[in-house]
C-alpha cells in the first residue's frame, strides 16, 4: 500500500483507522473522505476530500487525482438506524459499495470493507459460531452485509479485485460517540459511568454479544490489509472478536473501578430483537490462522483503559 483512500472516514472506525494509517504510511499518503467536512479532524497537513459515496464519478476522480492504490470503504448506515430507514439503508450500503468496487476494478486498487456479526441471523449457531455457517439475517443491515460479502467475493473471482473484509463485532471506542448501532450501549455505558455513576441499558440483561476494543479492530484491519493475498482463503468475511459480554458483565467490570455504579434497563424492542438474532460468541480461528489475528484486550483491560481515557473528556 502506497496511497490509501478511506470513505466514511469521520465515522467510528474511520476516525481512528485514518490516524493509524497516517502514522504508519505518512499523512500525505492517506486521503480521508466523508460526506461532510470537519476541520482539523485528522491533524495538520491531512488530506481530505468531501465525498458523497453515492457519487461514483467523484470517487473515481478523487482516486485518479491522488493516484490511490488501496480503497478502504467504511461509509454505511448502521443497524438500528437502518431498521428505521430500510430503503435508504439499502441504497447507501449496497450502491455505495458497488460504486467503490467499480472504482477499485477500474483503477486496480486493493479493497477493504467491513462486514459484521449482523450478517448472521436467528438460525445461525449461537455459540462458537463457525466461519462458514448459515447466514439468514432478519434486519436490513444484516441482509446488506451478507450481500456485501457475496458482492466482494464476486468482484474477486470475476474481476480479480483484491477484496478483503472482517466481520466486526461491537466496537468500543472513547474517541467517537455512538452512531446508531445495536452494540452502542457498550460505548455509552463508560461515558455515563464517569458522568453519572449510572446507566440505563437499551439491551436486556443476559443479552450476550461479541465485542472488541478499537485498538484491536484497527490492528486486525491493518494486519489483514498487509497480508499476502495468497494466504487468504476467507478473504471477505473473517470472524473476529475479543470477548463476549452482556450489560451486567460490563457493569461488573466497571464496578471494579467505580463501586457505586448502578445499571438499570429500559429495553428498546428494535435493538433487542436485532441483538437476539445475532450470535453470542463467534469463532475467530480462521482469522488467527490466515493472517495472525491476535486481540490484546479482554474486558477488564479494556474497561481500565476506557475509564482512564473517558475521564479527561
Amino acid at each position: 500500500m502506497k496511497k490509501i483512500l478511506l470513505t466514511g472516514a469521520l465515522g467510528q472506525i474511520g476516525s481512528e483507522l485514518t490516524a493509524a494509517l497516517q502514522q504508519k504510511y505518512g499523512t500525505d499518503n492517506v486521503v480521508a473522505t466523508d460526506i461532510r467536512y470537519s476541520e482539523g479532524a485528522f491533524g495538520e497537513g491531512a488530506v481530505f476530500e468531501t465525498l458523497d459515496i453515492m457519487d461514483g464519478q467523484k470517487l473515481l476522480d478523487i482516486v485518479k487525482k491522488h493516484k490511490i492504490d488501496t480503497i478502504i470503504h467504511l461509509a454505511a448506515m448502521l443497524s438500528a438506524n437502518a431498521e428505521k430507514h430500510p430503503q435508504r439503508a439499502w441504497d447507501i450500503n449496497m450502491n455505495g459499495l458497488m460504486n467503490s468496487l467499480e472504482v477499485a476494478r477500474e483503477e486496480n486498487c486493493k479493497f477493504f470493507t467491513p462486514s459484521s456479526i449482523g450478517a448472521f441471523g436467528p438460525s445461525t449457531i449461537k455459540n462458537n459460531t463457525p466461519q462458514v455457517t448459515v447466514q439468514r439475517p432478519t434486519s436490513i443491515y444484516g441482509v446488506s452485509k451478507v450481500a456485501s460479502e457475496l458482492l466482494c467475493d464476486y468482484y474477486f473471482t470475476k474481476f480479480g479485485v483484491d477484496t478483503r473484509g472482517l466481520r466486526f463485532p461491537g466496537l468500543i471506542s472513547y474517541l467517537t460517540p455512538p452512531g446508531g448501532g445495536t452494540t452502542d450501549y457498550a460505548v455509552d455505558i463508560y461515558y455515563q459511568a464517569v458522568k453519572k455513576k449510572s446507566y440505563t441499558s437499551f439491551l436486556d440483561r443476559g443479552t450476550y454479544l461479541d465485542m472488541m476494543y478499537m485498538p484491536d479492530a484497527i490492528g486486525a484491519t491493518m494486519r489483514l490489509l498487509e497480508a499476502e493475498s495468497g494466504d487468504l482463503i476467507h478473504r471477505n468475511a473473517y470472524n473476529v472478536t475479543a470477548m463476549s459480554v452482556d450489560p451486567e458483565s460490563v457493569a461488573s467490570s466497571i464496578r471494579k473501578h467505580i463501586p457505586e455504579f448502578e445499571l438499570s434497563y429500559d429495553v428498546d424492542p428494535i435493538r433487542q430483537a436485532i441483538a437476539e438474532s445475532w450470535p453470542d460468541h463467534i469463532d475467530p480461528t480462521a482469522a488467527k490462522e490466515e493472517f495472525g489475528f491476535n486481540p490484546q484486550y479482554d474486558l477488564d483491560r479494556m474497561t481500565a483503559d476506557m475509564l482512564k481515557q473517558v475521564k479527561p473528556n
